[in-house]
């Protein structure tokens, strides 16, 4: 077998990842010296092209578990992610939930609720007081098939959210927040978003299993009623490489 160099090798495993199936999301690679007898290569060369797919956020490093495959396809972040059918669709608990499933992976929540004081900003777009405690936030660190994909917060007025099925510490709510806020009266008709590029923090990289040189989208989204008044401000933080921005722009 002709010898290949470790950028070849890194190819020939990512093509498998991609393309062919042969790794799917969530398992675990063959251990470098059974991949070094595969390729007819020392465990030096494996062990670099693991290091560029790893760069890639193809795969991820386990301290004595192997190495994980960690690539899936890039999620759209579009306005169409946010009709109510999308959302609903097939019972998913969200946009998240749908989009995880419309690619074969499982979605898991992790969901704990709270009253806070939110932050200045949120506090602002809220119209509330800064420096006291009359929000709930909701946070939430999503999975895909066991890979960490998104961290956010959403932060409700108090006076809306109290008592409600947004109390609870569980992916419980049949097309997501913005159903549920449907639910109760305060259906939104718009959102704006602000979407920036950035370094991760050590407790985001931590929470995303990323390394800390890896590029996080931080997206601010604020959903308002027909009325004007602002009922929701989530906060997303996800890796830059599992996520397409996609706008339509009116030209006219």
């Amino acid at each position: 077998m002709q010898k290949l160099g470790y950028r070849e090798i890194a190819g020939a495993i990512r093509k498998e990842i991609v393309e062919g199936g042969a790794f799917p999301t969530g398992s675990v690679l063959p251990p470098v010296p059974e991949l070094a007898e595969r390729f007819n290569a020392s465990p030096s060369l494996i062990n670099r092209a693991m290091q560029i797919l790893a760069g890639e956020g193809l795969v991820r490093p386990q301290q004595g578990r192997g190495t994980k495959v960690t690539w899936m396809p890039p999620r759209v972040h579009s306005a169409a992610r946010f009709a109510r059918s999308r959302r609903e669709g097939d019972g998913a608990r969200g946009a998240f939930d749908a989009e995880i499933k419309a690619i074969g992976l499982e979605p898991k929540h992790e969901i704990t609720t709270e009253h806070a004081a939110p932050p200045a900003r949120v506090a602002e777009a809220l119209g509330l007081p800064a420096g006291e405690v009359n929000c709930l936030v909701r946070r939430r660190r999503l999975l895909a098939s066991g890979i960490p994909v998104v961290l956010n917060e959403s932060w409700f007025p108090l006076e809306i959210a109290e008592g409600t099925v947004l109390e609870e510490q569980g992916p419980v709510i049949v097309g997501g927040v913005k159903s549920a806020l449907a639910d109760l009266g305060f259906q939104q008709v718009e959102a704006d978003e602000e979407i920036v590029n950035r370094l991760p923090t050590d407790e985001e990289a931590l929470a995303l299993e990323i390394s800390p040189e890896r590029t996080v989208f931080d997206i601010i989204h604020t959903g308002q009623t027909a009325d004007g008044r602002v009922v929701e401000v989530t906060i997303t933080v996800t890796p830059a490489h599992l996520l397409v921005i996609k706008s339509t722009i009116p030209l006219t």
